[in-house]
């Protein structure tokens, strides 16, 4: 006769703290772009301009752009950020909702956007570059 698995309650509790967990610091992090996005957008784009990961006519606009980012990112839904988000999850073990977000918005939306003229270097080195400036924004 096959065995029946029940999984213990103090199991089922730990892996329900580390869900609520998670859940708690991405609602956290969404919400703090409020406070901090001109900034946050202001050092991201300089940022990826500084490294030579962005190659624009005009960082005005690069910053523009991912400032209108941050706002729409404020206001979305999980579904949203979820499908946006879904190609680039492997860039890092655990990422950060505001970074892979930005990081999904620059390589898919702004290499068509008439400002950019190209951008280099691998996912992981754009997440990376963005994922420095939002820790510290977003703390």
């Amino acid at each position: 006769m096959a065995k029946v698995f029940r999984p213990s309650t103090r199991e089922s509790s730990i892996l329900s703290r580390i869900e609520s967990s998670k859940e708690y610091a991405r609602r956290k992090a969404l919400g703090g772009i409020r406070d901090c996005a001109e900034p946050l957008a202001n050092a991201v784009a300089m940022k990826l301009v500084e490294h030579q990961l962005v190659e624009t006519t005009n960082k005005n606009q690069l910053e523009e752009q991912l400032l209108n980012s941050l706002e729409t990112l404020s206001r979305a839904d999980d579904f949203d950020i979820d499908y946006l988000c879904a190609p680039f999850r492997q860039v890092a073990a655990n990422p950060h909702v505001v970074s892979l977000y930005l990081t999904a918005f620059l390589i898919e939306k702004m290499i068509h956007h008439k400002c950019v003229v190209d951008i280099f270097g691998s996912d992981e080195e754009i997440y990376h570059c963005i994922n420095q400036q939002v820790s510290k924004h977003l703390s």
